[in-house]
């Protein structure tokens, strides 16, 4: 049944049908959760209905992840916190299924309750996209805390004179990025705390943005958020997101997940630079935007690469009537498929259960992940504490009505 729903979901559920009399009952729930899984990877609208007629069979990981996934769609929080409780331990202790769990929970007995504070409390010290999410149900919004004392001159010329630290240096003066970064990686495990934040104020001083970042993440207890969240270029992008009247935040974000600032990065699909562009991609912007002079060999160039990037960032934000949640998915899976996941919406859907139930494990993460640098660079550029929830916002099918969506959320408060 799940060989046969991946070529055709229609085919394998009309065979399911005629054979469900020779199964066992829970022979046909293992049929369904087959058809059920591969019917939610493509968002279709009887998915819940496979579900259902899947209940009393054993669940993979990903069953039981595409089944909470489904109902959170259908804000069917009952059984979103059945499919949690079913899950394996290590899978119900992953900070996802601890949010998801917490909400289903407030849902039911409001978000005040012990047990969905305790929730929340148990992931809101981290400073990823859970961990903010969790934060703000206690309270507490996005902020850039106090980088701590800099490193000494004592402290920056120990790390200066790091063998691995330098071996790293000379991978990388060589274009041996792969090498250096590994020399880099095994060297920091050995650095304490001040260490690590002398290591990136080293890196950072070697234009190394990339492992001063890497570095950065690695401390517990102080954080430079500058090494964090790096704004290389500036005086590129500030004019360029002024011009286009484009996030400058949303653009660092989507910068920092997609190259981590390493301008000659190449993807395995010929994307380039900073802002990864295609090819393809360069020269249609190119074209749009009136760059007759443009050849691939351009999309090397800062310059160049910022402003196609951050041009074909607004075409695409336009094209999701604003939302950057959507834009940020078509930017990775491309703008046919966001169509697509798009289509599938009836009403408006908060936009961390659209993001949760995105078909692709690499768009997800990296929608995730790049909301969340946005927020945070807001909060480096703007001095103020940013809402991570109010940034992501609602998604709406495709000529939704802004008075409807009011209609609809103030409904569904």
């Amino acid at each position: 049944m799940g060989r046969g729903a991946k070529t055709s979901l229609k085919l394998a559920v009309g065979a399911m049908n005629r054979n469900a009399s020779k199964l066992t009952a829970q022979e046909r729930a293992i049929g369904w959760a087959n058809i059920a899984l591969q019917a939610s990877y493509v968002l279709a609208p009887e998915t819940s209905e496979y579900w259902q007629k899947s209940n009393g069979a054993p669940l993979t990981i990903d069953q039981a992840q595409w089944k909470a996934r489904i109902a959170l769609r259908n804000q069917d929080w009952k059984t979103v916190r059945a499919t949690i409780a079913a899950m394996p331990a290590s899978l119900r202790s992953d900070p996802t299924w601890i949010y998801w769990n917490a909400r289903a929970l407030a849902a039911q007995d409001g978000k005040h309750a012990p047990e969905v504070q305790s929730l929340y409390r148990s992931i809101a010290d981290k400073s990823d996209y859970y961990g903010l999410l969790a934060g703000e149900e206690l309270g507490q919004l996005v902020t850039i805390p106090p980088p701590g004392p800099a490193p000494t001159a004592l402290e920056m010329a120990a790390i200066g004179t790091n063998q691995g630290l330098q071996r790293a240096l000379k991978f990388f003066s060589m274009r041996l990025r792969f090498e250096g970064t590994r020399e880099w990686n095994w060297e920091t495990r050995k650095l304490s705390e001040r260490e690590l934040i002398a290591a990136a104020e080293f890196a950072r001083q070697n234009h190394i943005l990339d492992r001063m970042v890497y570095t950065s993440e690695k401390t517990r207890v102080q954080a430079d958020y500058t090494h964090r969240y790096p704004v290389p270029h500036d005086e590129i992008m500030q004019p360029t997101t002024s011009t286009l009247g484009l996030d400058r935040a949303w653009v660092y974000g989507l910068i920092r997940q997609e190259s981590r600032f390493i301008m000659e990065a190449q993807s395995t699909a010929g994307a380039s630079g900073l802002m990864q562009v295609m090819p393809s991609t360069g020269r249609w912007v190119a074209k749009k935007i009136g760059l007759t002079d443009f050849v691939q060999d351009m999309l090397s160039d800062v310059k160049t690469n910022i402003l196609l990037g951050a041009n074909y960032m607004n075409m695409v934000l336009g094209s999701m009537d604003g939302s950057q949640v959507l834009a940020t998915a078509a930017y990775n899976a491309g703008p046919g498929r966001l169509r697509s996941w798009r289509s599938a919406l009836t009403r408006p859907m908060d936009s961390t259960i659209f993001i949760e139930s995105i078909p692709y494990y690499e768009t997800r993460g990296y929608v995730k992940n790049v909301m969340t640098n946005a927020t945070f660079y807001a909060a480096l550029f703007e001095g103020r504490p940013q809402s991570l929830k109010a940034r992501l916002g609602v998604v709406t099918p495709k000529g939704y009505t802004e008075a409807e969506q009011q209609e609809t959320t103030f409904g569904s408060r």
